[in-house]
């Protein structure tokens, strides 16, 4: 894995890197250099079988936050960046958290995000291309807050036509969802698949087409588990 000061981490190099199935990471918040990315084996959530737990679906409809999408990416990615209980370090430096930034001006990474009032309680990020979307990272600062974004994010991509929820690796939080890991192979077969297809992040939606969409989200998950 070589490794490359922010300058050579440009937007451009990004979306080369991403269309190539390749991502950057850095060993710590403090670290100057990153290194790319290409997993033997690859985490994605199928939107088709992406499953919502019982108990989130009944938060999701209580509605305790205001959600959003793309009105806060700075701080978004900043509170990623964050150490936390469960990480003393992270993988986002400064050039990384620079360079999303850029992507994000450019309309190629977007964030949604989780309000308590006026307070940002959770949120996430990624970057979106063609068809695919590449779940960067998510925070939570109450509870279920960065899995109602993860349910709103799925519900954009699916309005969208998006074929691909790229999420690197696979975790146990992750896995409740239905994330899985596949192959190198065949995740790289998948992307050049969903870089042709021409998707739409919708940032805005309205109440009415979220709540839609939510119940159809919600019917798949329980035709996956009848």
């Amino acid at each position: 894995m070589a490794a490359f000061p922010h300058p050579l981490l440009t937007p451009q190099l990004l979306l080369r890197a991403y269309a190539a199935g390749v991502f950057p990471m850095a060993e710590g918040r403090d670290d100057t250099e990153v290194f790319w990315v290409d997993p033997k084996e690859r985490g994605i959530l199928p939107l088709e079988d992406f499953h919502v737990p019982r108990s989130l679906k009944k938060a999701v409809r209580r509605k305790p936050f205001r959600v959003t999408c793309d009105t806060a990416f700075a701080s978004v990615i900043a509170s990623c960046a964050e150490s936390s209980d469960n990480r003393d370090d992270t993988w986002i430096n400064t050039d990384i958290e620079a360079a999303y930034t850029e992507l994000h001006d450019l309309d190629f990474a977007h964030s949604v995000e989780c309000w308590d009032g006026e307070k940002l309680v959770g949120g996430l990020y990624g970057v979106s291309l063609g068809g695919a979307f590449f779940g960067e990272s998510m925070f939570s600062r109450a509870t279920d807050a960065s899995k109602i974004a993860l349910v709103h994010l799925v519900v954009r991509l699916m309005a969208g036509g998006y074929v691909l929820l790229d999420t690197q690796f696979v975790t146990d939080h992750l896995r409740q969802f239905g994330a899985i890991e596949i192959p190198a192979f065949d995740y790289h077969h998948r992307l050049e698949t969903a870089l042709r297809v021409d998707a739409r992040f919708y940032s805005e939606m309205s109440e009415e087409d979220v709540d839609s969409g939510i119940e159809s989200l919600f019917a798949q998950s329980r035709t996956q588990t009848s």
